[in-house]
């Protein structure tokens, strides 16, 4: 496990794959709003030595490993993750080429920085149930999630993952998203700068979003989309449909080199 220190934050990060070499792409894994570097297990692995590519997955602040971050997190938090902490984080990494794979909140953060007209190391998008706009099925899938951690049971399985930071971690993200003001939150202007190749990937019971998450995208996007709708999976499809999704990974990137 190693860290990097972005404007004085400091990190968790982990390298697997292939070793890096200047004229290959990095591919970047961005986790969901409970996510951090461990609960992506080994699926980063996966798909590094499929397609012989070195993969980075890092912890946001306040997840893992990483630093804490304060309490309540602003409702811009994605759109400063967007713009400032992972620019700051490949440019700390000396990274000029990336794909980036984000799920959920890292999907949408991947988005951002995609869209901001900046992003000149991301030659690829992967995004994994992503969001860009508020949908009612999506407060109702965080106000359960609420409910367990409360109960008990979630809270104890993300702690052997965030160890000190699990109530930071929870709290950050179930927070801000039941916060009323969240929910006019919207990041569909940045889609019009999303230029680079792009693969979405939803599941077709994603509790916490629909496919007017997928369409907005491939309506809105100037870039070439691809989508897969997932049947008989929810909000995790890497975890839950494993080999299809790692299937379609490994594809896209191959078109990408």
């Amino acid at each position: 496990m190693e860290s990097v220190d972005v404007d004085g934050i400091t990190l968790e990060c982990r390298w697997c794959g292939p070793v890096r070499e200047p004229e290959k792409p990095v591919l970047v894994f961005l986790h969901e709003g409970l996510g951090c570097v461990g609960l992506w297990k080994d699926f980063p692995d996966l798909i590094a030595e499929a397609c012989g590519l070195p993969a980075l997955i890092f912890s946001r602040q306040g997840y893992g490993k990483s630093d804490p971050i304060p309490l309540p997190r602003p409702v811009s938090f994605m759109h400063h993750e967007g713009l400032k902490v992972l620019p700051g984080f490949l440019d700390a990494l000396k990274i000029s080429e990336a794909i980036l794979i984000g799920h959920s909140d890292g999907a949408s953060i991947s988005l951002i920085h995609a869209g901001s007209g900046e992003a000149t190391a991301v030659k690829g998008l992967v995004l994994e149930a992503p969001h860009v706009f508020v949908e009612p099925e999506t407060l109702a899938g965080i106000r359960d999630a609420k409910k367990a951690y409360e109960e008990g049971g979630l809270r104890d399985g993300l702690q052997r993952y965030h160890g000190d930071n699990v109530d930071c971690a929870f709290w950050g993200w179930n927070g801000v998203w039941l916060n009323p003001d969240f929910e006019r939150w919207n990041i569909e202007a940045y889609l019009s700068g999303v230029e680079v190749p792009t693969l979405v990937i939803q599941g077709e019971n994603d509790e916490y979003g629909t496919a007017a998450q997928v369409e907005a995208i491939v309506r809105q996007a100037p870039g070439p989309v691809e989508t897969r709708m997932l049947p008989d999976c929810g909000h995790a499809p890497h975890v839950q449909q494993r080999d299809k999704v790692a299937e379609a990974i490994v594809q896209f990137i191959g078109k990408l080199l």
